[in-house]
């Protein structure tokens, strides 16, 4: 069985498979067949007590053994399809969420539609993030159609805090989020993050327990009332905001070790829709923290 967390839905992460990329080998003359190349035919995983790679039959994987390719590599994923691929669910991000801020007014007459329609966005969105999730593979439709529905949850609110909240921080927002990327980018490039099973632990623990106080924040907002238990502003929220920062840029290291061992191994080309739902799902993460740190930040000016 797969995650049942969006952020980690790929075969990478899968429960029953381990992370085949952790500290794996790059293939050498001579060296062993087992073990190194986990989109080889008949690779075993080396973290799983002998269980086969889910993608032991790629035909187009390399040879472990030799490094030379079994056959003709027309349908392994490549950094183009995960530019491609990305730039589409991150376009339909951007373009239902311009959409939603221009078709949805937010004026106090019509802020409880606008709510509604942004917080119904948000569920068919995770419904359908959960949906991909626990495919065994990839559906672009359900791709793309979550992007659409996450992107009008991202006009709806971003609409009404820069309305309400604090005037301009939008475009600051989105900045910091590109900010974050190239951050992190250059430093995996750099080979300052080393992504190995003791981080992805680390992170996968932390992003769990911040998200139940983020929860249990709600339920005490809910039951009763104003900021539950504090973590939405003052200096409580803003430590939690820059934490939620943190742990996104956390998570594109992961997306980043994702993409590389794909490309590596040979992935089949269809892993590239995986490989932009993640960075998708990682980068609204990071635009929604961000969003609400440099809010608490403006509010307290």
């Amino acid at each position: 069985m797969r995650s049942s967390n969006p952020v980690f839905s790929r075969r990478g992460f899968s429960r029953d498979n381990g992370y085949a990329g952790f500290n794996a080998q790059q293939p050498q003359a001579g060296g062993p067949a087992v073990g190194t190349n986990p989109y080889a035919q008949g690779t075993a995983n080396p973290y799983t007590d002998g269980a086969t790679n889910p993608y032991a039959t790629n035909p187009y994987a390399q040879d472990a053994q030799l490094g030379a390719p079994q056959q003709a590599r027309g349908n392994v994923m490549t950094i183009d399809d995960v530019v491609s691929r990305t730039a589409m669910t991150l376009g339909t991000v951007v373009l239902t969420a311009v959409l939603s801020w221009i078709l949805l007014p937010v004026d106090p007459g019509n802020l409880g539609k606008s709510y509604g329609i942004g917080i119904g966005a948000a569920l068919v969105a995770l419904v359908l993030a959960l949906v991909q999730s626990f495919k065994r593979k990839p559906s672009p439709a359900i791709i793309l159609a979550y992007a659409a529905f996450e992107g009008v949850f991202l006009g709806v609110i971003s609409s009404v805090v820069s309305t309400y909240i604090a005037d301009g921080v939008v475009p600051q927002a989105v900045l910091g989020t590109m900010a974050v990327f190239a951050g992190v980018l250059f430093a995996y490039k750099m080979r300052w993050i080393r992504v190995t099973r003791r981080f992805y632990g680390f992170v996968m623990a932390a992003v769990m327990g911040f998200m139940l106080l983020m929860v249990a924040n709600l339920l005490f907002a809910v039951i009763g009332g104003g900021d539950g238990l504090g973590f939405r502003s003052g200096g409580l929220g803003i430590l939690f905001g820059v934490i939620g920062v943190v742990l996104g840029a956390c998570i594109l290291a992961l997306n980043f070790k994702e993409v590389e061992d794909g490309i590596t191994y040979g992935a089949p080309r269809e892993e590239s829709w995986v490989a932009a739902f993640g960075l998708t799902v990682t980068l609204v993460w990071i635009y929604l923290e961000m969003l609400r740190l440099l809010s608490i930040l403006q509010g307290d000016d």
